[in-house]
């Protein structure tokens, strides 16, 4: 299964703007979610965590800087606002109201694949900190505690070492033998028997699991996304 860099959320009310940065995105080996308006977004973003934003400001409805001013506060999800104008105003506010870069369209499409590296690169530290909310699940690698209906389950260090790097490497495929090289352990047999207990802590139902699913014939996935 393809590993992506990073998942990406693209606001634009442009159709074909739009699909030509999802495409670019994805040749550049990022996840892309796209979103036609700042409302759509906002239904988004209250389901699913996204490394970065790529958002247009002149929509109609709410704007770009409106839904920036909004949410910001909300998540700690990096923006890039786009816009056509390009205006020094316009993006002097858009940085006041917590964008975190600013592109002027017409762009060149390597120029934001350059200012998405430099971002995530930032942003790495933080976003392998994160704590992470999915469905009724709470998993905080900090406090080494998985919440689930509001029952708690306690992460020891080996689940906390395969959750670290499944987490962080969003619908990645992990083989039995990468997995027992990152918790030094070669049995098979015992590597199935800790995702097994993983997925008691997070799937409402583990031996139907929808999160932690097996990849026949090649390994383990987290869906959190």
């Amino acid at each position: 299964m393809k590993k992506f860099k990073a998942h990406i959320l693209v606001v634009d009310d442009d159709d074909r703007i739009r699909e030509l940065v999802k495409q670019y995105l994805n040749d550049n080996n990022y996840l892309v979610t796209t979103a036609n308006s700042s409302e759509d977004a906002e239904k988004k973003i209250n389901i699913i965590k996204y490394d970065l934003i790529v958002l247009d400001i002149m929509m109609p409805g709410k704007s770009g800087l409106e839904f920036t001013n909004e949410n910001k506060k909300k998540i700690d999800t990096p923006i890039i606002l786009l816009t056509a104008k390009g205006e020094a105003t316009e993006r002097i506010e858009g940085l006041e109201v917590g964008a975190d870069d600013y592109l002027p369209k017409p762009f060149e499409p390597k120029e934001l694949i350059l200012r998405i590296n430099n971002i995530l690169e930032k942003t790495k530290i933080k976003v392998q900190k994160r704590v992470v909310n999915f469905s009724n699940i709470n998993i905080d690698l900090n406090k080494l505690l998985i919440t689930k209906n509001s029952k708690e389950f306690k992460i020891n260090n080996t689940e906390k070492i395969i959750l670290d790097k499944m987490i962080n490497s969003p619908g990645q495929t992990f083989t039995r033998e990468e997995i027992g090289k990152l918790i030094n352990l070669e049995k098979e047999r015992s590597i199935d028997v800790i995702i097994t207990r993983l997925r008691k802590k997070i799937e409402n139902d583990p031996k139907n699991p929808k999160f932690l699913q097996t990849i026949r014939g090649t390994g383990y996935v987290l869906w959190i996304e």
